[in-house]
């Protein structure tokens, strides 16, 4: 069992200082980019004070630069930075109050900040900065005068909605997360730790006894006899005993220990803090907890007195299971195993995350963002634009925006699930989005009442959906110009400054969800692929082959299932150790994908236990496509193959799995390589063959 670095421990701090480092120089950047505004508008008034305001920010904000390193190893870090970002939301205020108020030309870069910093701080810290904002951002509206009063109040609501919209789908994206992440560490059987979340916590287990002087011990349990319960009461019956043997040794353990499923009947648990003198009583109660049910040999290796490394424990480990099984002969029956697991209701049933999750979030915030936009400036028609001569015209575009977000947060689940979102979702931001433009065109352009919601919305657009942002940002940029060229009296000054603001805002927020995609992506991928073999575990095989199978039935198209059972695996696990047989199923899974066309879906169940969907062959090509892999793999082992039809021998992957399960034990008694078995249905099991 090679080791797995426990990358998040070690990543935090790194992660923290490029969070300093990061806001320092967004504390640096935000004011100097004034300074080319207030040099080319110096007559105007007010320019040195507001210099030398940016001057002051720039200056506290270097230093942060300067002494990241310090700030984030000092037990201040948080006040640290909270004063740095309120000394910034304090600094755009007043610029905001000094250039003449909340719709002046740097009067949109507090509402942007606040954006900004929704983004990725928690909530509470937040809250407190936004209300400081909201609190400067008022006090520089009524010192304006009742012309601003309205514009004020619309983007008050405006960006807190926005913000905490943002919040709420970074929120969504974090959980998404973590449960992949969660996921991908689980055995989809037992519910223990897979091969690779168990070498995770074995790897900071180590770790922690360095820290803390203490010892840790690693336990190893291999069952025996499990081979034999495979071949007389088939798979089914097998898969019962893992879910119980795993259940039961996490019950005899204590709540801080974990256990993994790290091989096929394998089992390995990790006991930090314990002392060489507690191994024997342990072992004690591991046996009794499986005994009458399941046999198993234990063996224990102690850090770092015993072995210092993963890689020693697990082998001092392994050799005492050996000494242990011929020791002791605690053989149990295979009918005595399966009746003492049979019935039993506590089989874990595992958690899944829908691969159209991510998907029906974001269409739904999609519908979200355009409802809470379109209803805003409505009801800001209604009330407030009654001397606009087109105000009745104004609130029936309005309400059509309102009509179609609302039929996307009605359709979501559906469009989720279909490709043709795709298209359906551009399509319906382009109508809403014009409507909307002709609304901001009706109201007077960009430096209107309703003109700074036009790029607002451009940072959740580009967090939500980053390839549709890749394209709509480019067109809102220029839909936006258009406006603040042809309609109103937009200064360049104020169209660059806002549209310019929103745009690195929006370049942060498409950075977020580039990078949270891509982590998705990964842990998607790691929970759906075995640790050991890369080809899919049981989870992601169900979820491939359900799709496949749907498309078969509905195009008519021919589909067969393949079990593949190595005959003898467990000699070699025995006599040439489970680094070998480790070695070996490798091997079994790269010559599986070698030998099969790419469209064909090849994953490992447990154990020696490889499945394989055949979408790229006819009914009539089935028995060739076995004899190839059969022969294939004749070259290092022997290898039963059980073979079901779509629509002959099934019409689900339950009923296509058990025909099969079936098939692959006549050929085995055949050959003379298993024994006869009886049926789950003939001993009175009801349980679905796939229902881990």
């Amino acid at each position: 069992m090679g080791t797995t670095n426990a990358s998040l421990p070690s990543e935090m701090p790194r992660r923290r200082l490029h969070t300093v480092r990061a806001t320092a120089a967004l504390s640096v950047l935000a004011p100097l980019a004034c300074l080319p505004y207030l040099a080319f508008t110096w007559p105007a008034g007010n320019r040195p004070a507001m210099v030398a305001i940016c001057t002051v920010m720039m200056l506290f904000a270097g230093f942060a630069v300067i002494r990241a390193d310090a700030i984030e190893r000092s037990r201040y870090r948080v006040v640290a930075q909270l004063t740095g970002l309120s000394l910034n939301v304090v600094g755009f205020t007043v610029l905001g109050w000094l250039d003449g108020g909340v719709n002046s030309t740097l009067g949109a870069v507090l509402p942007l900040l606040i954006i900004l910093l929704a983004l990725g701080m928690p909530l509470r810290p937040f809250l407190a900065l936004a209300a400081l904002g909201a609190a400067g951002y008022w006090a520089t509206a009524l010192s304006g005068g009742p012309g601003q009063l309205g514009y004020a109040l619309i983007y008050t609501i405006h960006v807190g909605g926005v913000s905490m919209l943002a919040i709420r789908y970074s929120a969504a994206m974090v959980s998404l997360q973590r449960r992949l992440g969660a996921l991908s560490r689980t055995d989809p059987l037992t519910g223990c730790l897979n091969r690779r979340g168990f070498e995770e916590r074995l790897a900071a287990e180590l770790a922690e006894a360095d820290r803390t002087g203490t010892g840790a011990v690693m336990f190893l349990v291999d069952l025996d006899g499990f081979k034999t319960i495979n071949d007389k009461y088939g798979h089914q019956a097998g898969d019962d005993l893992l879910a119980w043997t795993g259940r039961t040794l996490t019950e005899q353990l204590r709540v801080r220990d974990v256990v993994g499923r790290v091989g096929g009947d394998e089992f390995a648990a990790v006991l930090g803090g314990l002392d060489p003198d507690d191994v024997p009583a342990v072992l004690e109660r591991l046996h009794a907890g499986l005994r009458g049910v399941a046999a198993a040999g234990i063996g224990y290796a102690c850090y770092p007195s015993e072995a210092d490394t993963p890689q020693a424990l697990r082998e001092l480990a392994d050799q005492r299971v050996y000494l242990d099984k011929a020791a002791h002969d605690r053989t149990v029956p295979a009918e005595v195993a399966v009746a003492g697991v049979r019935g039993d209701s506590a089989r874990h049933q595992p958690a899944t995350v829908s691969q159209h999750e991510r998907r029906h979030r974001a269409i739904t915030n999609a519908g979200h963002v355009s409802l809470f936009t379109a209803g805003l400036a409505l009801v800001y028609v209604l009330l407030m634009a009654t001397g606009n001569l087109h105000r009745w015209l104004m609130a029936a575009l309005l309400v059509a925006a309102c009509s179609a977000a609302v039929a996307v947060i009605a359709a979501s689940a559906r469009l989720s699930r279909t490709r043709a979102a795709r298209f359906i979702m551009p399509a319906s931001g382009v109508v809403q989005f014009a409507l909307c433009s002709a609304v901001v065109c009706l109201d007077g352009g960009v430096n209107g009442t309703l003109g700074f919601g036009m790029i607002t919305l451009m940072p959740l657009v580009a967090l939500v959906t980053p390839k549709v942002g890749r394209m709509s940002l480019p067109l809102i940029a220029v839909c936006y110009l258009a406006v603040a060229v042809f309609v109103g009296e937009a200064t360049p000054w104020y169209v660059l400054t806002h549209l310019g603001g929103a745009l690195v805002v929006s370049m942060a927020f498409a950075d977020r969800g580039r990078v949270a995609a891509a982590q998705r992506r990964r842990m998607r991928e790691l929970s759906r692929v075995d640790v050991l073999t890369k080809c899919l575990n049981r989870r992601g095989f169900l979820e491939r082959s359900a799709d496949l199978l749907t498309r078969a039935r509905l195009a008519g198209r021919d589909l067969s299932l393949l079990i593949l059972d190595l005959d003898r695996f467990k000699e070699v696990n025995d006599s040439a150790g489970h680094a070998a047989g480790d070695e070996l199923l490798c091997w079994v899974g790269a010559t599986l994908k070698e030998r099969l066309h790419p469209q064909d879906v090849v994953g490992r169940f447990g154990g020696d236990e490889f499945v394989v969907l055949l979408a790229s062959c006819g009914a009539d090509e089935v028995d060739d496509v076995a004899g190839d892999i059969t022969g294939a793999l004749a070259q290092r082992i022997g290898v039963s193959v059980g073979a079901g039809l779509l629509g002959r021998d099934g019409t689900d992957l339950d009923e296509l799995y058990s025909h099969a399960d079936a098939e692959l034990y006549r050929q085995k008694l055949a050959r003379g390589r298993g024994r006869s078995r009886r049926l789950a249905a003939a001993d009175g099991s009801s349980s679905s063959t796939l229902a881990a």
